[in-house]
């Protein structure tokens, strides 16, 4: 089955961005939130990036209200119903997307391939949510989605390989490049990240070295664009506390454990950039 349309489900950080490649590709695209201030916020991130690509000129403004045109927000499950694929980008909440898959599952057709942008979460597990498991696989986008390359086409036990290889042409489609894993926690991308990120806070935590010289050491020895600690900023402490706590659950090893400084500063609420303050200093001194 080719995807014409597509639904998305959420309209954070994530969702918008998936919604806004999806659009400026050519498909229509409906995007569900659970409120219309919500909606509002995503659909206003979304027009500040194409905005930000006109005034750079290397978007016409023609071609700007052509793709908004194509994007259609809702806060009604069943206007998705006659999307091809639809995708789940909702919080990192097994209960939240259990509820969410099953009005899904009720709503749109038998046919509609269903994907989940968790990056943690057994895909697996989330296709038990539903009654089209061999439909369901998990589509891992990157942030900022518009300029990350990259999608993880996650696939299961019970995916239907036509349901894969459609997925995978749609993420083509829309300018990404894929990599095909199986499902296990953290796929590929964290399964490596995530340690590396928990290593340089142990050394920093440690003494061994300053934040800057770790950062550095990184961005110059190895060719990184930025050290860990500045993308574990950007990434959110809170967000990659939570990943290492779901990975060290399903694999018991050492290294995925979330050291207690982590824990400690996302207790304290310093999230990173998010909240003005993590390991940099992001309300009056952002890091260049």
């Amino acid at each position: 089955m080719a995807i014409r349309k597509v639904g998305v489900v959420g309209c954070g950080l994530m969702g918008s961005g998936i919604a806004q490649v999806s659009v400026q590709a050519g498909f229509p695209t409906v995007v569900r939130e659970v409120s219309q201030p919500l909606l509002d916020k995503g659909f206003a991130a979304i027009r500040k990036f194409l905005q930000g690509g006109v005034e750079k000129g290397k978007l016409a403004q023609a071609d700007m209200e052509k793709t908004l045109a194509n994007l259609t927000g809702t806060i009604e499950i069943r206007d998705l119903a006659d999307c091809d694929l639809v995708v789940e980008a909702v919080s990192e909440d097994r209960a939240l997307k259990r509820e969410l898959l099953g009005a899904l599952d009720a709503a749109c057709r038998a046919e509609t391939l269903f994907a989940s942008n968790t990056s943690s979460l057994s895909i697996t597990e989330l296709a038990t949510f539903t009654k089209r498991p061999e439909r369901f696989l998990g589509l891992h986008f990157f942030n900022p989605v518009p300029l990350m390359k990259l999608v993880e086409v996650v696939s299961t036990l019970r995916s239907a390989p036509a349901a894969v290889r459609e997925a995978s042409d749609w993420c083509r489609a829309i300018g990404k490049t894929v990599v095909s894993v199986g499902d296990s926690t953290g796929f590929v991308v964290n399964r490596l990240l995530i340690p590396y990120m928990l290593d340089a806070i142990r050394v920093y935590e440690q003494g061994l070295a300053s934040r800057d010289d770790i950062d550095n050491a990184m961005k110059l020895g190895c060719g990184y664009p930025m050290g860990p600690l500045l993308l574990g900023d950007y990434v959110g402490l809170d967000t990659t506390c939570s990943i290492a706590g779901i990975m060290f659950d399903e694999f018991r090893e050492p290294r995925f454990a979330p050291p207690p400084l982590l824990k400690r500063m996302v207790l304290a609420g310093q999230h990173g950039r998010k909240t003005g303050r993590g390991f940099y200093d992001w309300s009056t001194n952002p890091p260049s």
